[in-house]
């Protein structure tokens, strides 16, 4: 169990926030699977990742505005989250003050999903929950039916 709180803040790729990495699997030089929860305090770009599939799901404050090329996608906390090519790399726009926002990042041909909700009965080889409230990633879960006590968000992954 990895507690947000106790990660150190670390500067994004393009020095815009901070972040805090909750898991890289396998390792850190060389993941397949990353998640992270990061602060943005400013309207400004997303750090481009080229071969990354990326989803992002506000997890604390109004949520953002993020501007593609074919268009513009508002995010709110809640939300289901949004997946997209890393490689975009989207204009991001505060709706009203700062944000906390949950991303799952996934390398190569490594699939995944990243679900809001209670409740989780998808299999995945590897399944984890961030328990919101709590700010508070599980890894390695069982297969089966999950349930959480409170707002989550699933994250299931096939290397």
């Amino acid at each position: 169990m990895v507690r947000a709180d106790d990660v150190a803040p670390v500067p994004w790729k393009n020095g815009g926030g901070l972040a805090r990495d909750l898991l890289f699997w396998p390792t850190p030089g060389d993941w397949q699977v990353r998640i992270s929860l990061a602060d943005i305090a400013a309207d400004g770009p997303f750090s481009a990742y080229p071969g990354v599939r990326r989803w992002f799901a506000v997890v604390e404050g109004a949520g953002v505005a993020l501007d593609f090329e074919g268009g513009a996608r508002t995010q709110r906390e809640g939300d289901e989250p949004l997946a997209f090519d890393g490689g975009d790399a989207p204009v991001c726009r505060l709706l009203a003050g700062p944000t906390r926002d949950l991303n799952l990042m996934l390398s190569g041909s490594t699939r995944g999903v990243l679900h809001f909700g209670s409740r989780w009965d998808e299999d995945w080889p590897l399944r984890g929950r961030f328990d919101i409230p709590t700010r508070t990633l599980e890894w390695g879960l069982p297969p089966g039916p999950l349930q959480a006590a409170g707002p989550a968000l699933w994250i299931g992954v096939a290397p």
